[in-house]
């Protein structure tokens, strides 16, 4: 009799922990089942496939990862390793971001402090995080000075936007010398595409609003942005390459690093099956319609995930503070550095490869009679 192929997963023997062992090895030996098991597979899935040379990586983030320092701590170090190929952001996570990089300081504290108080008294809390409310005018007056330059009074691409204010926000750690607290600042050196997909859902946003109020002529091109992310995906695909989705949370920023592939099918028309990795770590459960919980089978019925490579979809079941450490510490330990794609300085390149496919298959539906009016 056969054994079932049920069995032919590795037996669930580990070792005893000694507290001596490096924590990659913890993760391989300890987290064998339930939603270790699953961070485990997720730890491989980055280590042995999503970092491949020829795997184009985007990552989302959501939730603010950044005020409790996993920016410098996980991100920056990411991308620095040449992990992080794209990325697709809430306009808060960059904000809080250039707190750290322009020497402000945030706390630990207490998430059962009263909030009363803390407002009598100028502060702000973000759960157990605690900072001065002039961190937010300071932050705010940077913004400001840095939008008034030139360069920022004309209409732009997210990722421009946030290229050309990484190169301030860069100048700034070198002259404090703090190197290496921001992700904005890291993204700039290493050309590493930032998209907002709601930027006016933040209080960068909020800033460029005041601004416009002013008249300045700073304005977000959310159709380009559409298009340069669905570009980027195409043009690793279309040169036989492969697309990771790594997304830390959902809502808007995993939607938006998603929907690449239904803008390159359904809208656009070109051939393409999805993308062929997905990683995903969220606390939302699938049975509540929302975004955050969608599963990568769903994915598949959009047409964002390529059904061939569902194996290779894993969803972590856990708090992003959580897995974010243990993913950076294992893919650090096991996966080779990365040469910097630069992204940001092809997408004029990238952009073109999608105009020319547009509209050759353009070209093909007017022959065919098959262009709708």
């Amino acid at each position: 009799m056969n054994p079932s192929r049920h069995l032919s997963g590795r037996r669930i023997d580990p070792s005893p922990l000694t507290g001596r062992e490096p924590l990659a090895d913890v993760i391989d030996n300890a987290f064998t089942s339930y939603n270790a098991g699953r961070l485990r597979e997720a730890c491989e899935l980055l280590a042995r496939k999503m970092l491949g040379d020829d795997v184009t990586v985007g990552l989302s983030l959501s939730g603010a990862l950044t005020p409790a320092g996993f920016g410098k701590s996980c991100i920056v170090p990411l991308v620095e390793a040449g992990f992080v190929d794209w990325i697709s952001s809430t306009g808060a996570n960059l904000y809080h971001d250039t707190h750290h990089a322009i020497g402000l300081k945030l706390h630990s504290g207490s998430p059962h402090a009263d909030d009363v108080e803390l407002r009598e008294e100028g502060v702000v809390r973000i759960y157990d995080i605690m900072f001065d409310y002039d961190v937010l005018l300071e932050t705010d007056k940077f913004y400001r000075q840095v939008m008034r330059q030139p360069e920022f009074d004309r209409k732009m691409s997210t990722p421009e936007f946030h290229f050309r204010v990484g190169r301030y926000v860069d100048a700034v750690e070198r002259k404090l010398g703090i190197e290496g607290n921001s992700l904005l600042a890291a993204a700039h050196r290493h050309a590493v595409p930032i998209f907002t997909s709601s930027p006016g859902d933040s209080s960068i946003g909020m800033n460029v609003a005041e601004l416009s109020l002013e008249g300045w002529g700073l304005e977000v091109d959310v159709n380009a942005d559409v298009n340069l992310s669905a570009a980027i995906v195409w043009d690793a695909k279309d040169r036989g390459g492969r697309s990771a989705c790594w997304i830390l949370g959902g809502g808007s920023p995993k939607n938006f690093m998603l929907q690449t592939e239904p803008q390159i099918q359904e809208v656009l028309g070109l051939s393409e099956a999805g993308h062929d990795y997905f990683l995903q770590v969220t606390d939302a459960r699938p049975d509540t319609g929302g975004l955050s919980g969608a599963t990568p089978g769903e994915a598949v019925s959009w047409g964002k995930v390529d059904p061939d490579m569902l194996p290779d979809a894993v969803v972590v079941y856990c708090d992003s503070t959580l897995a974010l450490p243990l993913l950076t510490a294992y893919a650090l330990a096991r996966a080779e550095r990365r040469e910097p794609k630069r992204l940001y300085d092809k997408l004029p390149e990238m952009m073109e490869r999608l105009r020319r496919a547009f509209a050759e298959k353009l070209a093909e539906r007017k022959a065919e009679g098959t262009l709708e009016v």
